[in-house]
This record gives structure tokens, sequence and C-alpha cells, in this order.
């Protein structure tokens, strides 16, 4: 009988094997600034080559040896590896003061505030890509799934208010529109909010607001209010240069005991998404969980979707997932 022994790589504080070994990794300045941006963000080899200004080479290198000591944590997404600081690993006083160190280092040379541009140019192809205008008509329903919808909506035990974070074209307010009493639909991109206006006005949903700003915008507070009963997210975290960020702010747009649904790929190898703005490779289900703990939130449950149920389009070979968290509140009942 053949046996199989399956090993992962991500170490902490196993770090280093003896402590002199320890400090004779960290004794090299570039590892103490690439430890340092690894801190701040995960960051691809690439991006972090360019961040330090290295040669991809040398810095695998150097990375490969603060991996090897438990300090950095690295994963595969399609061609490329991305590393962070390994969980755990500032526990240990001397990483800790390492760190520090390395962060003094990035902020003398600037490395440190070059994350904001690398972080900038993973989000390019998405506004490329979404500001295309739209072609042919607006894609039809069932007639009568309105009504269908509109019926189960007293079903809902909270249903005041719902944001379409992403909207894009409009498609998810076919649901949301029956089903709420207002719903507030957010995108960046002036071509695809006039994709969404046009499906408005053709199906005469009046309590729908369309708002071209950022998640985080006074205009969004402002429209949301208290809070949303329903925030949705719909494969739109592939797109954010920052998932940790996004889900975050869409979680703060959650009225206490309000419900935070973000439908998205399940990690998968096709490079040719990133062709369609992709800047991840869709997510394990583990990674939208941390995700969603690290935003306050609970009850976090992740499902995959049938493929029968993924649509037609250029993503439909895809496996879906859909992630389900609820912001936590004061029962005063």
């Amino acid at each position: 009988m053949r046996m199989h022994v399956y090993i992962t790589r991500v170490t902490a504080p196993s770090i280093a094997s003896s402590r002199w070994e320890l400090y004779r990794v960290l004794a090299e300045p570039l590892r103490l600034r690439l430890l340092a941006l690894a801190a701040e963000e995960e960051l691809s080899i690439g991006e972090l080559a360019e961040i330090m200004g290295e040669g991809q080479p040398n810095v695998s290198r150097h990375a490969a040896a603060l991996r090897q000591a438990g300090l950095l944590a690295d994963r595969r997404e399609g061609t490329r590896t991305l590393v962070r600081l390994a969980a755990g690993a500032m526990a240990d006083p001397v990483v800790a003061d390492a760190l520090g160190s390395g962060r003094a280092l990035c902020e003398g040379d600037g490395s440190l505030g070059r994350i904001a541009k690398v972080l900038q140019a993973r989000e390019a192809p998405a506004h490329e890509f979404f500001a295309r205008p739209g072609r042919g008509k607006v894609d039809a329903l069932p007639a009568e799934m309105g009504a269908y919808l509109a019926a189960l909506a007293p079903l809902l035990p909270r249903r005041a208010l719902a944001v379409d974070a992403g909207t894009g074209d409009g498609r998810l307010l076919e649901v949301l529109a029956p089903l709420y009493e207002r719903v507030v639909g957010i995108d960046r991109s002036e071509a695809q909010l006039a994709r969404a206006r046009e499906r408005v006005a053709a199906r005469g949903y009046e309590n729908v607001t369309l708002l071209r700003e950022e998640l985080d915008s006074r205009e969004v507070r402002s429209a949301v209010g208290v809070g949303a009963d329903a925030v949705f997210a719909s494969r739109v975290l592939h797109h954010a240069p920052r998932p940790a960020a996004v889900v975050a702010q869409l979680a703060s747009l959650c009225a206490p005991f309000g419900a935070l649904v973000v439908l998205d790929y399940v990690r998968h190898d096709d490079e040719t998404m990133r062709e369609q703005a992709d800047a991840w490779l869709g997510f394990e289900p583990a990674a939208l969980r941390r995700f969603a703990r690290g935003a306050g939130l609970d009850d976090v449950h992740v499902t995959k979707i049938p493929e029968p149920l993924c649509g037609d389009g250029p993503d439909r070979h895809l496996p879906w997932q859909v992630m389900v968290a609820k912001k936590k509140g004061t029962d005063n009942g």
C-alpha cells in the first residue's frame, strides 16, 4: 500500500530551529524590509520586487529564507506566488523588533508608500474593463418573476433596505427590487450604471436609488443611514485589490443583525479570467470566513453553488460559492 503524506507550508512560531539561526536570517536589511512589507499587505513576489526596486530572483530567494524560518507564509494564486507575514510571528519579541526596524527602513526608502501604487495597479484592469460601454438589449427574465418575488417578500423578517454593492448593469436589482422596500445600487463605473438605469426604467423600479460612488463615501453613508438589512456583493470581491478591506467596508453598511451576502468564485486556476479584469482567481472558503470574522461578522456560512445555476456567461465554467454572515447587535427584547 502506498502512503501519501501531505505537508502544508504554513509554519509560525516554530520560528527558526534555534535562536542563532533566527538572528542570522534577520541580519540582512533586505529581509527586514521584505518582512515589513509582507506584514503590511499580502503581496506577490513581482509586486515586492517592484516596490523594493530589486530583481524578482533576489526577492524570491530572500522570501524563501524567511519562509523556511517560519516568518512568512506563501500561497499560489494562478502563476503568482503571494507572501504574507506568518500567523503568530509577531508574538516573538525578536521578530516584533525586526519588523519595527524593517518598517523604519521602508519608510526611509519610500517603499512603504509604494504599496498603494501597486494596489492601484491591481485595480486598473477592472476600471478599464468596466468602463467599456455595454452592448445589446437588457436581458429578459420570465415576465412573472417579479410577481413571484413580491409574493415571497413578506416572508423576509427584515426587508426595509438592501444594498447592491458593485451593481454593474443591475442584474441583481431584478431580484432585490421586488423583495425590499428600498434598494441602493452602488458602482464606480458610469458605463455600467447607464445600463442599470436603463434596466430600472424598463422595469419601473421606483424604489431603487443608483449611486456612482465609493463604498465609503459620504453619499453612500447618507443613503444607507443606520444600515441595511442586507448588503449584497455579487462577483465583486475577485476584482478588489484588497478583498479583506472590501468585506470590512461592506460589513460597515449592515445594520445590527443585518446580513452580508457575498457571491464569488471558489479558488481556480483559469488565468484567462484576468482578461475579465479579475485580480484574484477566486477564494478558498476559509479565506472568505477569515475576511468576515476580521470584519466583526458572526454566524458565517459558505456554500457552493450548483453548476447549473451559474448562468451562461464567460464565467459559467468556474466554481461559484456564496458566503452569508451576520452583523452583531444588541437584542433588547
